[in-house]
């Protein structure tokens, strides 16, 4: 790794499985500058430092839908190893374990991609609560109007009068007349 990577790529590297916004092992080792193979020697090395809600391991089928879904994660499907991911928390011990300048410039970066999606969830939860407020504040203020809609949507029942031909029964007339006459 020859400089910092931009909060896009990293951006992108970052998954929702079961709920958690996670980066898999081999992202963290392209981002951190190590192989994937070293960042879970370390990881299992210092396995006190994991806890459950900083490392999962993907089952086949999560790993499966990974390698569909992310073009750059196609080397995956061969392995027959499960890859790890790391939460937020995960992410950021990778880097006191590796312990290198790169992981730790590369640990800053992720942290602010995960503080900037976290922002963005609270700005978007915001405003679904203040269009919640706003719908129901005018709901009750703008009564008058719904029902006035609601009067215009519905038409008035309208007698209509029947437009057409019938033929008379009479033998040996051929003439038709017009309804409503």
């Amino acid at each position: 790794m020859t400089g910092i990577i931009p909060l896009e790529i990293i951006e992108r590297r970052i998954l929702l499985i079961r709920g958690h916004k996670v980066m898999i092992d081999a992202d963290l080792a392209d981002i951190y500058g190590v192989t994937t193979k070293r960042l879970n020697e370390q990881v299992k090395r210092n396995r006190d430092r994991f806890p459950e809600d900083f490392i999962l391991q993907l089952t086949e089928k999560e790993k499966a839908e990974v390698v569909a879904n992310c073009d750059h994660l196609k080397k995956l499907k061969y392995s027959p190893a499960l890859p790890n991911v790391f939460t937020e928390h995960g992410a950021i011990m990778i880097a006191t374990i590796l312990n290198s300048p790169v992981a730790v410039q590369a640990s800053i970066q992720v942290v602010r991609v995960f503080v900037k999606l976290r922002e963005m969830l609270a700005t978007h939860k915001d405003l679904a609560r203040k269009l919640n407020e706003m719908e129901k504040k005018y709901d009750a203020q703008f009564k008058v109007v719904f029902d006035a809609i609601r009067q215009l949507m519905t038409s008035p029942e309208i007698k209509h009068k029947r437009i057409g031909f019938i033929q008379e029964k009479e033998p040996g007339n051929k003439n038709a007349r017009l309804f409503g006459k």
